[in-house]
Formats: C-alpha cells, sequence, structure tokens
C-alpha cells in the first residue's frame, strides 16, 4: 500500500515509520521541514518526503494521488497555552481539503480517550478534530488512547522525573484522577493493525492497559518497578497555575505543556470498551510491563523518539529556527578558539557526545548552575538532555540548544542556544582538514542589554570554552 504519514518527526510518527517500512508500504512522510526528519540516509532513501504547513494556505497536487491511506498524527496542544483548539481545527481542515485530491481509503487518526461530558480543552480540541474528520472524502479510523507509557513519551518522562528526583512528593489533588496506561509498543501494534481492516472503518475505538490507576497509584508503581522509597503528600490547596508551575521547576517540561497536561489531569481517561482488542486479537501489557520495557530501551540506548526533540520542548517556531541556520558575520560578538587534536576520531565522539549525561568537559557545576538560572526565568534549562547518548539528528534538542546542523563527514556540528538570553546566540565546532578543532561561539546581542549580558559573561567563557576545547582535544576518551 502507498501510506501518507503526518507527522512523520513526530514521537508516534518516528515510531510508526520503520514499522510500515518492514510490512513493505510505500510510505510518503508529510514534514514541516525536511532537514527535520531524523531518520538514517537508508531509510531517507525508501521514503518520498513532502514538506507542508497544514496550517498554511492548501496548495493543490501536493500529494500523490495515488494514496491508499493515511496516518494523522498531527498534534498542537503544546504550540500555545491558548489558541491551539483553533490551530488543531485548522490543520484537520486543510488536512481533509488536501485528501480530496487523492484517492485515500482509509485515515487512521490516533486521537485521546474523551468519555466524560466535562471535558480538558485539549480533550475537547481532540474530539472537535475527529468530528472535522468524519466528514473527510474517505473512511475514517480513530483509536483512542489516554497515558502512553514508552520511552520518550512526554507523560512517561515527566511521571520519571518526578519519581526519579522527588523522594517526598507534594501533590495537588488531581493525582486522585483515574486513567488506563497503555504502553507504547501496544499503541503501535493496534495503529499498525487496524491498516486496512474494513471492520474498523468509520468508527472511533478506545484503547488502554489492564490496569485503571489513579496518577498517585502510577507513580507509586513506577517507584515499585524502580526499587525507590516514595512518599507522596496531597495538598487540596495546589491550583492548576501553582501545579503548573510545580511540574515545569522539577520536570524537562515546558510551561506551556505543564499547563495544558495539568488542565487534562483533572479528567478521568478510562476506556469504555476492549472492541478494536477483540477485532485485533491484541493482549495490552500492564503497566509495570511498559516501564520495564520503556527502561531496556532507555539502558540500551535505542530511544527511537522523544518529545523533548519536538517544536513541544522549544522557544522557537521551525520558521524561526531556519532563519538560523546561516550564522551572521555582522553586528555579533565571538569567542573563537581552535587546538589542534591528538585524535582526531576521539576528538569528533567527544564532539557527538557533548551534554545530556556526558556533560560539557569542563566546568559541569557552571553550566549546571546557568541551566538553573534559565529554568528559573522560564527558559527551558538543561533537563531537556539529549535523546540518544552517541546520535545526533539536526532538529535534536541538547540541553538548552537545538541542533541546526550535524553533519559527521563534514566533522561539524551547530547548536542554537534556546535559553533566555538578550540576544540569539550559536556555539559551532568543526574539525579541518589540518586536524584542528574550531570551537566558535557566536552571539548577535539585542539592544544595550545583550552587550552588557555579553561582556559580564566573558570572564566565564575564557575559563568554560578554552577548558571545554582542551578536553575535546585530549586522546582520552569518554
Amino acid at each position: 500500500m502507498k501510506i501518507l504519514l503526518t507527522g512523520a518527526n513526530g514521537y508516534i510518527g518516528m515510531r510508526v515509520l520503520p514499522m510500515l517500512l518492514d510490512e513493505g508500504h510505500e510510505v510518503v512522510c508529510a514534514v514541516r521541514s525536511a532537514d527535520r526528519l531524523s531518520v538514517d540516509k537508508e531509510t531517507k532513501a525508501k521514503i518520498e518526503i513532502i514538506e507542508v504547513d497544514l496550517l498554511d494556505e492548501v496548495k493543490p497536487n501536493l500529494f500523490p494521488k495515488d494514496i491508499d491511506a493515511a496516518y494523522y498524527l498531527v498534534h498542537s496542544m503544546t504550540s500555545s497555552m491558548s489558541n491551539f483548539s483553533k490551530k488543531e481545527q485548522t490543520t484537520a481542515e486543510n488536512f481533509n481539503a488536501y485528501m480530496k485530491d487523492t484517492n485515500v481509503e482509509q485515515v487512521i487518526f490516533l486521537s485521546g480517550i474523551v468519555n466524560e461530558d466535562n471535558l480538558s480543552e485539549h480533550l475537547e480540541s481532540r474530539k472537535n478534530v475527529e468530528s472535522i474528520l468524519y466528514k473527510g472524502d474517505y473512511n475514517l479510523t480513530v483509536v483512542r488512547a489516554g497515558i502512553i507509557v514508552g520511552s520518550g513519551s512526554a507523560s512517561f518522562e515527566i511521571l520519571r522525573d518526578l519519581c526519579e528526583k522527588l523522594p517526598i512528593m507534594i501533590t495537588p489533588k488531581w493525582v486522585n484522577t483515574k486513567c488506563q496506561p497503555i504502553g507504547i509498543r501496544d499503541v503501535l501494534k493496534f495503529l499498525t493493525g487496524v491498516l486496512g481492516k474494513q471492520e474498523t472503518y468509520n468508527d472511533s475505538f478506545d484503547i488502554g492497559g489492564p490496569d485503571v490507576l489513579t496518577y498517585k497509584e502510577m507513580m507509586k508503581k513506577y517507584a515499585k518497578v524502580r526499587d525507590l522509597n516514595l512518599t507522596i503528600i496531597n495538598v487540596p490547596v495546589m491550583t492548576p497555575k501553582l501545579s503548573s508551575y510545580w511540574l515545569y521547576f522539577v520536570t524537562s517540561t515546558s510551561y506551556k505543556l505543564a499547563s495544558n497536561l495539568v488542565d487534562s489531569m483533572r479528567v478521568n481517561v478510562v476506556a469504555k470498551d476492549h472492541r478494536l482488542q477483540d477485532i485485533l486479537n491484541i493482549e495490552p501489557h500492564t503497566y509495570e510491563e511498559a516501564i520495564q520495557m520503556a527502561f531496556v530501551k532507555i539502558e540500551q540506548n535505542q530511544v527511537i523518539s522523544s518529545w523533548k526533540d519536538s517544536k513541544v520542548s522549544s522557544r522557537y517556531s521551525q520558521k524561526d529556527l531556519n532563519k538560523y541556520i546561516k550564522v551572521p558575520k555582522y553586528g555579533c560578538l565571538h569567542d573563537r578558539q581552535s587546538m589542534k587534536a591528538e585524535d582526531p576520531e576521539k576528538a569528533l565522539e567527544k564532539i557527538w557526545a557533548i551534554g545530556g549525561k556526558t556533560g560539557w568537559y569542563y566546568a559541569d557545576t557552571l553550566w549546571k548552575m546557568r541551566g538553573y538560572m534559565d529554568k528559573l526565568f522560564g527558559g527551558v534549562g538543561l533537563r531537556r538532555g539529549r535523546t540518544n547518548s552517541d546520535k545526533i539528528n539536526i532538529g535534536d534538542s541538547l540541553d538548552f540548544w537545538r541542533v541546526l546542523m550535524a553533519d559527521r563527514e563534514e566533522r561539524r556540528l551547530l547548536l542554537f542556544a534556546e535559553m533566555k538570553i538578550p540576544g540569539e546566540a550559536w556555539l559551532e565546532f568543526y574539525i579541518d582538514d589540518d586536524d584542528i578543532v574550531h570551537q566558535n561561539a557566536t552571539f548577535r546581542p539585542r539592544g544595550l542589554k545583550g552587550r552588557l549580558y555579553w561582556y559580564s559573561m566573558l570572564p566565564f567563557h575564557y575559563f568554560i570554552f578554552n577548558g571545554m576545547l582542551t578536553q575535546i582535544c585530549k586522546s582520552e576518551t569518554i
């Protein structure tokens, strides 16, 4: 089959793609930026990539006419705290307009469980998108899931942050809300299982694991699996706003995502039936099994995708980031350093492993302090880390940086700062033909405040950047 995969570089899309290819399907990936599709060259050679922003005006004949099925995995919840509903409506309507020019027979939509009368704005928006897609010229299959448990999933990583960092937790009343978590492996089985299944056409199905738990019980079970001591104290005075700030400061989430998640956490998300489970003969894993499987992937450094690499965790839109790929030459302040590498291959390995658990090779305490300051002033901080310890793709988050270029053959890595600063900043590493490692920090200040910021940081830059480059150029392994 020829399948259109929208949201191909998202958390779910990145995992559905290899499964579709393994099954022998021809896949057309729809993404806002082809550069941000983090797949290897072998995979790129097997797929067709179409750049499209479903918020923009519809362009005629953009997609191949002979599309057989499509996955609608577009999600705008985290792009804003106020207008994501309107964005989701626009993208769904534009998607329907695009599909009119194709022969698509089935569209598969991953939604949320919406069985309560009083829904959050996020879940109400998901329900509205479902209604819009039902008006399309195709057969719609809706798969509704609650909390998805898997390495890199936003909900799971937030839960992981809370339980791993806080042995004593003061929690708001929403921890008593019920949900039905499901493992990412089972979600993928359902999504690929309904493909071409006529019994699932023009119908909506709830999916969930065998356990119905409160968020408090989920945290307790997580602590049990991880052998952690965890004490949870409920307090009724934590408002949604305080809860959002609490999640923002303790976990790696952005404030806008935390706010939307807290709003949804007051709603029970429990499956009303198991029809799809019977149709596809799938027996979902338990919550504890899903946690254990997630950590197998984490410990083996095989996390395929993470919410942290999506635009949800960024301070900038994709269109904004595209403007920064070319480092400016004028009106900027620079810190340029270079040094001969004792072993250029080891130096390249160190550059490709920088950040996350590896750290920045010199004065890591100062880097952490800078991360705490950034978080305090509304930035992303250092908690995002990195998805893989030795792989970097364009568009990945890397602590409080975003990867703009990562070309191992050219031995060049270019990062753009997403921290809160009065200007724009770039950090570049490249190794030339003479095995000289160049480390260039570029800052384009915004007004007098930006210049004062740069010059106040010069003493720290001198020691930190020089020490970092020295460690990179040494022949010792990481």
